[in-house]
C-alpha cells in the first residue's frame, strides 16, 4: 500500500466535483500567467483505496521534471465509458485517457498513432498480446498500464475436506461444485447472473472456439453452444451462489464463506489472502473437455492520446514517460494497491509482490493461456451475444438457436464496423 497521504469520502467528492466542473466549463489550456501548457488526463473511479492519491502523485512527479507542464488529473465515477465517448466528441475531451482501443475509435480519428513512442527493445519488453490489441491497420494507438485477470478461488482445506481435486474439466467443476454444497454454503459463485458476464467469452475460448477472427464472426458453432449448456446446467445444479451481497468481482462470497469456490480477479488477490492465508488455493478456468485449453480474460486498461486535442505531441510524451519509461510508477501502479499483472515482462517478472506462489502462477498462466477479443469486437457485439447467453440460462431458450441469432446480429455490426 502506498504512503501516500488518504483523502476522506468527503474530500474526494470534492475533487471530483472540482474536476468534472473544470472540464464541462472548459477550462484554459493555460495558466494565468500564460506560461504553464495543462494535460488533462481521465481515469475510470478505481475501487482500491491509494489509486487516486497515487495518480495524482504521478502527475506532480511529471510536472516536477516538466515545469512548463501541469497534468490535471479527472477521477471519472459511475458511467466512465459513456462519459468518456461523450466527451471524446467535443473540443473539450481529455487529452490523455484510459480505455480498450476499439477500431471504431482509429476510424473516427479519435486516438493518435503512438509507434515512434517505442523502441525496439521496449516492444521486445511488452506482452506481444498487448502490442496486438491496441494495434490497428499496423499501428499502435495505446499502452498497456496493467493486465488483469481472473481466477477460479477454493479454500483447499473445504475442498479436501469433501475429497475434491480441483476441476481441471467443466464437468468436473460441476461435480466439485455439487460436492462442496452443504445447506449453508454453496459450491461456487460465479456472479448474481449466474455467470452470464464473468463467463461469456471464458466458456467458448476454453472450448477452443473463438469471436472475431479475419473480419468474420466465427463463434457459432457446436463448441460454443455446449460450452454455453454446460453453464446453464449449473444454474439448474442448485450448487451456484444467487443473491450474493457483492458480485464476482469482490472476493467477499468465498472469504465470507458463502461459496467454496469464486471466480474473481487477481486484482483481489492480496485481500483474500490477509484473510485465508496459506489454505488459499487458485486456477484459472478449466478446459470444458478433454478437447479444450485452460483460459483466463487478458483485460485491463489502456492509455490513449486524443488525436483531436491542440497538444497532442505533449500528450504523446507525458504517456511514453508514464506508461513506457518510468518502471517505477508502473510497478507502483500494478502492485502497490491491488494485484495486477505489469505489461512489461520484465517488470512481471522481477515483480516481489508477484513471486507468491498464486501471483507467480497467475503471471505465468497469463501469458500462455490469456485470451482477448480484438479491437474490431466493440461493445455492441458484447451487448447481443449477453442477450443470447442470458436468454439460454435464464430463459431456457434453444442454445444453438440463440448462439445464431447472436452471430446474426453480430455480422451485421461487423459489417457495418466495415463500412
Amino acid at each position: 500500500m502506498s504512503s501516500f497521504q488518504q483523502l476522506s469520502r468527503r474530500e474526494l467528492l470534492k475533487v471530483f466535483t472540482f474536476a468534472g466542473g473544470a472540464m464541462l466549463a472548459g477550462c484554459s489550456d493555460k495558466n494565468p500567467n500564460g506560461t504553464k501548457l495543462t494535460l488533462t488526463q481521465w481515469y475510470h473511479e478505481y475501487g482500491e483505496k491509494g489509486t487516486f492519491q497515487a495518480v495524482q502523485h504521478y502527475a506532480r512527479e511529471y510536472s516536477l521534471l516538466n515545469p512548463h507542464i501541469a497534468v490535471r488529473v479527472v477521477w471519472v465515477p459511475g458511467d466512465y465509458g459513456t462519459k468518456l465517448a461523450t466527451a471524446l466528441l467535443t473540443p473539450d475531451g481529455p487529452d490523455v485517457f484510459e480505455d480498450q482501443l476499439t477500431e471504431a475509435m482509429v476510424s473516427a480519428g479519435q486516438v493518435a498513432p503512438l509507434d515512434d513512442l517505442f523502441t525496439p527493445e521496449d516492444l521486445k519488453d511488452f506482452n506481444a498480446k498487448d502490442i496486438a490489441l491496441n494495434s490497428v491497420g499496423g499501428k499502435i494507438y495505446g499502452v498497456k498500464e496493467i493486465d488483469d485477470m481472473q481466477l477460479l478461488y477454493f479454500r483447499k482445506s473445504v475442498l479436501k475436506a469433501a475429497g475434491v481435486k480441483p476441476p481441471t474439466t467443466m464437468d468436473e467443476l460441476i461435480a466439485a461444485a455439487h460436492a462442496l454444497t452443504t445447506p449453508t454454503r454453496k459450491g461456487i459463485f460465479l456472479g448474481n447472473d449466474g455467470g452470464v458476464t464473468a463467463l461469456l467469452t471464458v466458456l467458448p475460448w476454453s472450448a477452443g472456439s473463438d469471436f472475431l477472427v479475419d473480419n468474420r464472426i466465427v463463434f457459432n458453432n457446436p463448441r460454443t453452444v455446449a460450452s454455453y449448456e454446460k453453464l446453464l446446467e449449473l444454474n439448474q445444479s442448485g450448487s451456484l451462489l444467487m443473491g450474493a451481497p457483492t458480485d464476482w468481482w469482490d472476493p467477499s462470497s468465498l472469504t465470507q464463506g458463502l461459496a467454496a469456490m469464486q471466480w474473481c480477479g487477481l486484482w483481489a488477490y492480496p485481500k483474500i489472502h490477509s484473510i485465508l492465508g496459506d489454505d488459499l488455493g487458485a486456477i484459472i478456468w478449466p478446459a470444458f473437455d478433454n478437447a479444450g485449453v485452460p483460459v483466463t480474460s487478458l483485460g485491463g486498461w489502456t492509455a490513449m492520446v486524443n488525436a483531436q486535442r491542440p497538444y497532442v505531441e505533449e500528450a504523446k510524451k507525458f504517456v511514453k514517460w508514464l506508461w513506457i519509461d518510468n518502471l517505477k510508477d508502473q510497478l507502483d501502479w500494478c502492485v502497490g494497491y491491488g494485484f495486477h499483472v505489469p505489461p512489461r515482462l520484465s517488470l512481471a517478472k522481477r515483480a516481489p509482490q508477484l513471486s507468491a506462489p498464486i501471483p507467480a502462477y497467475a503471471v505465468k498462466a497469463l501469458g500462455k493461456y490469456g485470451q482477448a477479443t480484438p479491437p474490431l469486437w466493440n461493445a455492441a457485439m458484447t451487448s447481443d451475444l449477453t442477450n443470447s447467453l442470458t436468454n439460454i440460462v435464464k430463459l431456457g431458450h434453444n442454445a444453438a438457436r440463440s448462439v445464431s441469432n447472436a452471430a446474426t446480429q453480430c455480422t451485421r455490426e461487423l459489417n457495418r464496423e466495415l463500412e
